[in-house]
């Protein structure tokens, strides 16, 4: 191992440099004496900084091994390379630190034991340096984030390194993502003062560079095909699944409004039937009804199909199911457009009159109902079949739904009735970092959504506990005595 006696604190060159600038900035025939406090908080900083990465690269240097063989994770290493000087970044600037590297025997990809026992990620950067830019990541991009380093006057990475880094965390996250995420609830606590459990699940389409070129693909083949329709839609976008996990308090509010205490939220990149992200719903009920089973369990969604299909599992055969009372209300506002028309103050008045009887009326499902096919009667005398066919399809709405529209009884409960948590996760989570001007994004979508979703939970800090971990092993020293070795854990450099 290596000596770095002759690196201690007192005769680190940033000191002396230290002491020189405040002692200039006293003088005042010295040119730092005219220095407006902007320059000098910014001179300060600097050397600061440079004070900060000598004594880094004194203490990482002390993670180092010189021994002539090593033991990592069942593997016997053989020294191959000593004293390579290698650069790292860390949250002050980069640092300079000379390292060994090994071999395993037979060959194969060498290792630094200095990396692996300080924690080193994507072999460049330092453990906190790591998580800063992760956690910049998941609200900005790579160019900014690379620009947030230069306003803070350190001398961070590229925009091409912040745009690879959260895809390398992504990888570790993923792989052991079951395990961490157990870890994290089981971290957790259920608030005692709540009483229901709402579960939502919904989706918003991102532009995606895989569905571009499907796109591209289909345009092209009809246009081979001569086809008098083309392909319509929306090209080149997928959807990204967002799910949400909530407690509520009893209901306290003047408007049957439940408190919300605590939200899970959750994103995955676009994959069938939201299967890892349905699983992870899953597994987040699961966990707090084993210790709450008193709770009362809702699903509360839109109307789509796929929804209700994830919530007429079995897992969800007790719980009281709801469809959100602001799509509901979407559905009756465009049925009245399509009676009267946008611009109608008639069917503004009609739907308002209609929008408070499904939420307010014990029965007010069944009247809105009867109400809309009242109006389908009226309009079967009409000439637009278009707006006919429109009309219909919202009622047929209605009448599939309706035993999801109990408002009254829910509100009388203390239940949840509208789905804003998850709209409002689908936008915070999703719309805002990935559906920015110009962006298509393919592989990397699932790294931010994952630092988003663990940041918008609550759970950033302890889940960087659970990653950094990963990063960092056990170094042992092979020591032989004639035939027999003995393994013994390596102690940092003094």
């Amino acid at each position: 191992m290596k000596d770095n006696t002759s690196s201690t604190i007192s005769n680190l060159a940033g000191f002396a440099k230290m002491e020189r600038f405040i002692a200039a900035r006293r003088d005042s025939s010295s040119t730092e004496s005219e220095l407006s406090f902007e320059e000098f908080e910014v001179s300060l900083s600097q050397i600061t900084h440079e004070i900060e990465n000598e004594i880094k690269a004194a203490e990482l240097a002390r993670y180092d091994v010189g021994v002539p063989e090593i033991f990592v994770e069942g593997k016997v290493f053989r020294k191959c390379l000593e004293n390579e000087k290698k650069k790292y970044m860390t949250a002050s600037g980069p640092i300079v630190v000379e390292r060994n590297l090994y071999r395993p025997q037979g060959g194969g990809k060498s290792i630094c034991p200095l990396e692996l026992r300080a924690g080193i990620v994507g072999g460049l950067y330092t453990p906190v340096m790591a998580r800063q830019i992760s956690y910049m990541m998941g609200n900005m991009t790579s160019a900014e984030t690379s620009k947030l380093f230069e306003e803070l006057n350190i001398e961070g990475p590229s925009s091409s390194s912040c745009d690879r880094l959260p895809k390398l965390i992504s990888e570790k996250w993923e792989k052991n993502r079951e395990a961490f995420e157990t870890s994290l609830r089981e971290q957790e606590t259920v608030p005692a003062e709540a009483a229901v459990l709402a579960v939502s699940l919904d989706g918003v389409m991102v532009p995606d560079k895989d569905g571009q070129q499907e796109a591209k693909k289909k345009r092209e083949e009809a246009a081979k095909k001569n086809l008098s329709k083309q392909y319509s839609g929306p090209a080149g976008y997928k959807e990204v699944g967002c799910g949400t996990v909530t407690l509520y308090g009893e209901q306290q509010r003047e408007d049957n409004a439940p408190p919300r205490l605590e939200t899970v939220r959750y994103g995955r990149a676009p994959e069938y039937k939201k299967q890892t992200l349905t699983e992870q719903l899953d597994a987040e009920v699961g966990s707090i009804l084993s210790v709450r089973p008193d709770l009362i369990l809702v699903a509360i969604a839109d109307g789509a199909e796929e929804n209700w299909r994830y919530f007429d599992k079995s897992a969800y055969a007790d719980a009281v199911k709801i469809v959100d009372f602001g799509h509901a209300c979407e559905h009756l506002r465009e049925a009245m457009v399509a009676y009267k028309g946008k611009r109608s103050t008639a069917g503004r008045a009609e739907y308002e009159k209609l929008k408070v009887i499904l939420k307010d009326q014990g029965d007010g499902v069944e009247t809105v109902i009867e109400q809309l096919t009242s109006i389908e009667r009226k309009l079967k005398g009409k000439r637009n079949k278009k707006r006919r066919e429109f009309f219909h399809a919202e009622l047929k709405y209605f009448k599939n739904q309706k035993d999801r529209m109990r408002y009254v009884d829910y509100q009388k409960r203390g239940l949840p009735i509208g789905s804003g948590v998850i709209e409002a996760t689908c936008k915070t989570l999703a719309t805002q970092r990935l559906k920015r001007s110009g962006m298509s994004w393919r592989d990397g979508k699932q790294a931010i959504l994952t630092i988003r979703s663990l940041q918008q939970s609550s759970r950033w800090q302890r889940a960087w506990t659970l990653l950094s971990e990963c990063y960092r092993y056990d170094v042992m020293c092979v020591r032989n005595h004639g035939h027999l070795h003995e393994l013994c854990q390596v102690e940092l450099a003094s």
